[in-house]
């Protein structure tokens, strides 16, 4: 068991959620759905669901209460190569996701992630200051990153 495990709270819709991104990513699943009892404020609704992204557990809970989720908290998938970008993004975004800048959108959850090719992480943390601020203000302009622009960008 890890250490550490992201709680993530839903009105009513972790099921939903869990499943959703269980079909996305390709190591994924679901590990155990536990249902609220007699007596609880919801007998016989999905409470828990533990799944498993890419070896990281994750926890969603109905609390049916109404939190959203903020622009405070996101997961970063890192991706090889722009067809792994694609992808990633066009599946986060089905069914009423949101696409928001440099990477980022939110899901049909509200729940935002980071879709980051490991080159434009390279390239802006490059030691070669005047080429890394270029890749950085390229991707500035960005809602989805663009592996071959971000690497003109970044060579001149």
């Amino acid at each position: 068991m890890q250490k550490i495990t992201p709680m993530l709270w839903f009105n009513d819709k972790a099921e939903d959620a869990a499943k959703f991104w269980v079909s996305i990513f390709k190591d994924a699943k679901i590990l155990e759905t536990s249902r609220y009892g007699e007596g609880s404020p919801a007998p016989g609704k999905v409470m828990v669901v533990k799944f498993q992204l890419e070896g990281q557990e994750y926890t969603a809970l109905n609390g049916f209460q109404d939190y959203p989720f903020s622009e405070a908290v996101s997961l970063m998938i890192h991706c090889k190569d722009q067809q792994e970008v694609d992808y990633y993004w066009d599946k986060l975004l089905a069914g009423g996701g949101e696409p928001i800048a440099c990477g980022w959108l939110k899901d049909k959850f509200g729940f935002r992630w980071q879709v980051t090719p490991d080159l434009l992480l390279k390239y802006i943390n490059s030691p070669d200051k005047p080429k890394a601020q270029r890749a950085m203000q390229a991707m500035m302009q960005m809602v989805k990153i663009d592996i071959a622009a971000i690497e003109k960008a970044y060579n001149g």
